[in-house]
Parts: structure tokens; sequence; C-alpha cells
């Protein structure tokens, strides 16, 4: 919180006094003392009276918080005094509370370690795209230990996408280090997003690098760094609600599976695996391949009983299906969260 003091001075009243002591020429305070003139010892003082200053101080205080502002340009900062945004690395980017502050936004590229919330993470050059190759690094330090989760906005993202036969990221990619396990990614993601699970207290820094490679291409980035407190109501929920994705989330939801017709059919929102089956059940010979799972129990079965989930089915990919359309049946729906893991061939997970 920045605190702010403006001083406003002025002088006024007077008193009188009948000591001819105090008379005579002198300054107090930039103001003359008034003075008696023609008297003698024993007549009868008439003066003038003498002006004593009297100074009163009014301050007003004027106190704003260090929260988030917008910036003249668009980009979010945090409201500060000028003097701080610029100790802390920061760029004035328009005024705040009411003109006493300014939107301070935090801007850095490769190299660069940071732990102010907020952040963001560019190309070098940028506002110009980028068609060199290297790696471009930036180590994320918690702002608190209460720090659970980072945040990831990608305002910017154009790297080389996966090469066509295999779908993998050989040539550019976007890594994450530090935190809990994130696969590489590449391509075009901008106006996507990412949760990193930070840890608690006081843990490692989250690193954050780019790695381009390959032929020149047109490459720019725009990460906003986002940490959120363990305490705020806007960190992402645990597990207990990782699959959430048609009907009515306030309460429990069955899983429903296939594109057929009828209640328990998934025709509108959807997670696509093909020919899944959930682990430890055996398939009979002539069963159909159940490929849409939806609901709010994850399972390839009509259950509520969640279990994980299989695809013999290569290349191994997942599709994912939305509408626009919620009310009056779909509320409160979340999304979906879940890991995966590659079985080799001679692992006779069934």
């Amino acid at each position: 919180m920045f605190v702010c003091f403006l001083f406003f001075g002025f002088v006024f009243g007077f008193s009188e006094t009948t000591d001819s002591r105090h008379f005579g020429q002198g300054q107090l305070g930039g103001f003359p003392k008034w003075r008696m003139a023609g008297i003698k010892r024993g007549d009868h003082a008439k003066f003038w009276p003498q002006k004593e200053n009297r100074f009163l101080s009014i301050f007003t205080v004027v106190t704003f918080p260090n929260g988030g502002c917008a910036g003249a340009s668009g980009d979010n900062g945090t409201c500060m005094a000028a003097r701080e945004c610029s100790a802390r690395g920061g760029q004035a980017n328009g005024q705040c509370a009411g003109g006493y502050g300014l939107c301070c936004v935090f801007m850095t590229s490769c190299g660069s370690t940071t732990s102010e919330n907020g952040t963001y993470f560019v190309n070098s050059g940028y506002p110009s795209s980028f068609d060199g190759t290297g790696s471009c690094e930036l180590t994320v330090a918690k702002a608190h230990p209460d720090v659970c989760q980072i945040r990831l906005d990608f305002t910017r993202f154009t790297i080389a996408g996966p090469e066509q036969i295999n779908h993998v990221c050989n040539q550019d990619q976007f890594i994450v280090s530090g935190g809990n396990p994130i696969p590489a990614i590449c391509g075009v993601n901008q106006g996507s997003h990412m949760y990193i699970d930070a840890g608690i207290g006081t843990t490692n820094p989250v690193k954050l690098t780019f790695v381009t490679s390959g032929t020149p291409f047109e490459r720019m980035w725009k990460v906003k760094v986002t940490q959120i407190p363990c305490s705020t109501i806007y960190k992402v929920n645990n597990r207990s609600r990782a699959f959430t994705i048609s009907g009515n989330s306030n309460g429990p939801v069955n899983a429903m599976v296939g594109s057929g017709v009828g209640p328990n059919s998934c025709a509108n929102d959807w997670l696509l695996v093909p020919c899944a089956s959930n682990v430890g059940r055996v398939q009979p010979a002539q069963a159909l391949c159940t490929d849409r799972i939806c609901g709010g129990t994850f399972s390839a079965e009509l259950s509520m009983q969640a279990s994980s989930v299989m695809s013999t089915v290569k290349p191994f990919r997942l599709w994912f299906h939305t509408d626009n359309v919620e009310a009056p049946l779909d509320i409160g729906n979340r999304g979906f969260c879940l890991n995966y893991i590659q079985q080799p061939c001679t692992n006779n997970v069934m």
C-alpha cells in the first residue's frame, strides 16, 4: 500500500502584548514584528499589536492498495507510486488510484528472473516477431510462500507446430520445468491458458523455456504469469471435480457414453477416447467401441464410479467437443483435468 501526504500551510491570528521588550526589529517566519514609535519611559504606551506566527499544518492522507490496474496499452499491471515502479523494474503505463498512482506493468524477456505477479514474458524484440533459433528462458520465483499455483495466459503464442506424421513437437517447444510435469507444447496457442502446481511453501522456482529451431519462422509470444495464493477463491480446485462436462454438476452426475440418442448419450459436449474401456474390464469380442464420454463421472461405462480408461488405438489422440448451449440442462460444468500414462506394449494392463 502506498501512502501520499499532501501538505498545506498558512499563517493566521495575532496576539497582543504590552511588554516593550517584545518590540523591535526582527523577523519571525518571514513576517516582521510590529514596532512602537514615539514613546518615552513612563508614558502610557499606545502601540499596534505585535502579531506572532501560529502555524497550522493540514495533512491530506491519500492511500491506495497495490492492487491490479489496467494500463493505457491494455496490459494489466499493479498500481503503485512512480518511484516504487522504477525501483522494481516496471514500466509506467497510465494512471490509477484517481491519478495518485501509476499503473506499473512488468515485462521481461530471455534470461530474466522475476517474482512480480502479473509479469509478461515476451520474445526478444517484442512486439516485433522473432525468427532466430536458440533457447529463451524465464525463471519465476514465488512472490510469497503462500503461492500454490501459477497461471500462464498465452496472450500471444505462435511458434512452429508439430511435424505432420507423428505430430511431435520436434522443432519449436514451450517447456515448463520445476512444477508438476507438463508435456511440451508447440504451434499456435494464443488465447489459451495453463495452470502449474507450484507446491506449498518455499519451493524451487518454475522455469518457462521457449526452444526454437529449424527453418526461419515469424515466432511471437507474450505470456502473462499470474501467481495464485493457496487461500484464494480463484485457485483451481482439487481433483474431486476433475471431470464435469455435462449435466447439473451441483450434484452427482453419472458417466454418459456413446453417440446414440437418449438421456445417457453424449450429443452436445463430450471427450472422445477412441475405443475406450475401463482398466480391468475385459471387453467381449464383438463389443462396439465406446468413444464419447461425458457427464460428471469419468468412466467408459454408465456408472457413478470413476475409473481409469485405456485405449489402444494409435496414434493416441483425444478430441474435446463443446457447443455454446448450457442452460437449462448443463449447470456448473468445469471441464476436465486428466493425467495420462503411456504403457509399453509388454505391460499387460487390461
